[in-house]
């Protein structure tokens, strides 16, 4: 008797399933905004046959580099909220997803006496009871489905906000290693600026104690060896702190770094550009912007919704019996019941849910459309960063070239009394400002193909990885 009352029951619930799966969804459907993008970029250069999804920290050459980009990538504290980030989505995707199909709960119970549903009966009964419980809203109008749809686009744009921080860690772990190679590289000038000096002012105070020069002249070497002197301890302090910057980036206690290759050691790779359009399906931060707009466009569904009634069913099949020993043998009962819940006047607060969503959904496309309209900047200023630091670091090249030529020569003249002590110091000071300038310059020279690989969504996705992101996309 009671497998028949289940068959019924489990036709019932299919025949429901399918005019649920079968009923409207409320709601626009998500399409993928026309975006114009331009055929070139303004400061590109002819392309060149190194592919851009790689790992491009790679093409500057150097070891120590890669090992600190690695370590980064495995303890890095935001990396690990980003991860974690992404598992509490699919959890709350689960969650969301598990609306739209029926619950089995189980109830039982016992009671004696003489009061039961309202009143008291001339006698003492008992009670008893064990049942599963089915209920199931009815998704007709695909509130479930929406939400669904909505929570499975925010899993994947908490994907690839993950890959957003690993690319914008790579870039400042890349940047700060340049900035600190060339704070060393500043030290070494500085301190060897500093033994320079030393020796010039020997030799001016032996000169001065012969009374060959004024004491004006010893006067100004001592000024120019603690000019030299004073720089050692800011250089020091910059090396400092941009190891603790670089050690925290890594996830590990501030520290030293290990030296190895110096500034003038870097190379420069090739610019692989590509064409703009693919711009939109290589950075991370454009992708998570329209899974944001596709997840905001399912809650206008939701919202509208929940403008209708809902419909509930309830089926109950077990056991109920007076008497404890029949429960099982002769206890068997159940049932079926329906319950219908809608809106009738609210002051507009349904209606008015759904225009919140409708502009909560197009502050999600301008934010999109904002994310693309940054990201062509952020690659034409990284374009024009390389072109314009490379002639800029060839004149500073030229100068410095000159300057240490001027340092000989002065000091020559200065030798020989054809010129004054003011005429060496003047080429000194202009020589070891260019060779500091020259130091920055190509720190941020090396920091601008950063930016580029950084701006251009480089070393992120392999081939099959861009393969499948196409795919998820609408």
């Amino acid at each position: 008797m009671i497998v028949i009352k289940m068959n019924k029951l489990m036709k019932f619930l299919a025949l429901t399933a399918i005019i649920s799966l079968a009923g409207c969804m409320m709601g626009p459907n998500y399409q993928h905004p026309a975006i114009e993008t331009p055929e070139s970029y303004r400061f590109a250069v002819p392309d060149t046959e190194t592919e851009l999804n790689l790992k491009w920290w790679k093409l500057f050459n150097d070891p120590n580099l890669n090992i600190l980009v690695v370590t980064a990538l495995d303890n890095n504290k935001d990396i690990k909220i980003a991860a974690s980030r992404i598992e509490e989505a699919r959890a709350s995707f689960g969650f969301t997803r598990a609306d739209q199909y029926p619950r089995l709960d189980i109830e039982a119970g016992a009671s004696r006496g003489d009061y039961t549903g309202g009143r008291k009966t001339p006698s003492t009964d008992n009670s008893f009871f064990i049942a599963p419980t089915l209920s199931w809203e009815i998704d007709f109008w695909g509130k479930f489905r929406r939400a669904t749809e909505a929570k499975q686009a925010e899993l994947l744009a908490s994907d690839y906000s993950l890959r957003t921080v690993q690319i914008s860690l790579i870039s400042v772990v890349a940047g700060t290693y340049f900035q600190l190679l060339d704070f060393r590289h500043r030290l070494e000038i500085s301190e060897q600026t500093l033994e320079s000096r030393i020796d010039s002012l020997d030799i001016i105070e032996k000169k001065f104690n012969k009374g060959i020069i004024p004491e004006i002249d010893v006067n100004q070497a001592q000024i120019q060896k603690e000019i030299a002197a004073a720089a050692i301890p800011v250089f020091e302090r910059s090396i400092s702190s941009t190891e603790n910057t670089l050690n925290i980036l890594l996830g590990r206690l501030p520290g030293e770094i290990k030296k190895d290759a110096g500034l003038n050691d870097q190379i420069f790779p090739d610019i692989p550009v590509g064409l703009p359009s693919s711009l939109l399906e290589r950075r991370p931060d454009i992708m998570t912007a329209e899974y944001l707009l596709k997840a905001q466009t399912a809650e206008i569904g939701v919202a509208e919704a929940m403008r209708f009634p809902s419909v509930n069913l309830t089926g109950i099949l077990g056991f109920a019996s007076d008497d404890l020993s029949d429960l099982i043998s002769h206890g068997d009962a159940w049932s079926i019941g329906g319950s219908l819940f809608g809106p009738v006047y609210d002051f507009n607060k349904n209606k008015l849910r759904v225009v919140i969503e409708e502009e909560q959904a197009k502050q999600a496309l301008y934010t999109y459309e904002n994310t693309i309209l940054q990201a062509f900047r952020e690659v034409d200023d990284a374009l024009n960063e390389i072109r314009t630091y490379k002639n800029q670091i060839a004149s500073v090249e030229r100068k410095l070239t000159a300057a240490a030529n001027a340092t000989t020569l002065s000091t020559l003249r200065y030798d020989q009394g054809f010129a004054s002590y003011l005429e060496v110091l003047d080429s000194e000071r202009t020589l070891f400002s260019v060779e500091l300038e020259l130091s920055e310059l190509k720190q941020q020279y090396h920091n601008s193909y950063v930016r580029l690989y950084k701006a251009l969504g480089g070393g992120w996705l392999s081939k099959e990885e861009m393969t499948t992101a196409r795919q998820q996309m609408p």
